[in-house]
């Protein structure tokens, strides 16, 4: 998961950074408003968390400019302004949730998780896909019963993957994912969709050349096929047309 961190105070800021890093989340940290505003206009993150009493720009401002540009992108505010007042004006303005300083960090990051799943339309707090079981709030991947050991990243990308099954992922969305601005080698989601594929029974990541990265849509009768054949694919889409890898 990625998230924006729109924070003025550095050692506050440092704190959520390092904390929300330490629960497995991609962090990209921004001061102000207008720094807010230019990366939600090119960048795609999954949460925001948002001070209110930003320079240049107020988090309040931020909100309503991207509400009225009718993106619905989850926002938690998270300030030191804890009257009523401040908490309806907050809500009404387009916030999903709202917290105040100062906060627990397993709190903050178990309302993120929550706010994260009513986006992609999750109704339980787990990812499955056939005996394939994600927990994105204990970090542990099990398939058929059988625990996976899944580094950070390689854990979020097949968050990201399950979160989308049947869709195709590109390749930016993923990178962005995994390390939001951070510099890094060409190669390098490649190697991760390597070692998520060895560690797995059977292939669930399938390569659209050119495009990105998919996990399709799981039927029962192609579970059972699929465990007694030799094709690269364990899934099938539903009578869609791909080509394969």
């Amino acid at each position: 998961m990625r998230i924006l961190l729109v924070e003025d105070d550095e050692l506050l800021g440092d704190g959520l950074l390092t904390g929300l890093q330490q629960h497995n989340y991609t962090v990209d940290w921004v001061k102000d408003g207008m720094a807010a505003e230019q990366a939600l206009a090119y960048e795609d993150f999954d949460v925001i968390v948002l001070d209110l009493g930003l320079p240049k720009r107020s988090g309040l401002e931020v909100l309503e400019n991207l509400r009225k540009q009718g993106k619905e992108l989850p926002v938690l505010i998270l300030t030191a302004r804890e009257a009523v007042d401040d908490k309806i004006k907050g809500l009404d303005s387009g916030a999903d949730d709202y917290m105040v300083k100062p906060c627990d960090l397993d709190e903050l990051a178990a309302r993120v998780r929550a706010l994260h799943r009513r986006k992609t339309g999750s109704t339980t707090p787990t990812l499955a896909h056939g005996k394939l079981i994600l927990e994105p709030s204990s970090h542990t991947v099990t398939y058929d019963g059988e625990l996976l050991t899944l580094p950070r990243r390689e854990f979020s990308l097949l968050e990201k993957l399950l979160e989308n099954i049947g869709k195709i992922v590109s390749r930016e969305q993923l990178l962005q994912t995994l390390y939001g601005w951070a510099e890094i080698d060409s190669n390098t989601l490649e190697v991760h969709i390597h070692n998520i594929r060895k560690k797995l029974p059977n292939k669930y990541i399938r390569t659209i050349r050119g495009v990105g990265y998919m996990i399709e849509k799981l039927k029962d009768d192609d579970i059972q096929a699929s465990q007694s054949s030799n094709e690269e694919l364990l899934v099938v889409n539903d009578n869609n047309s791909t080509d394969k890898e």
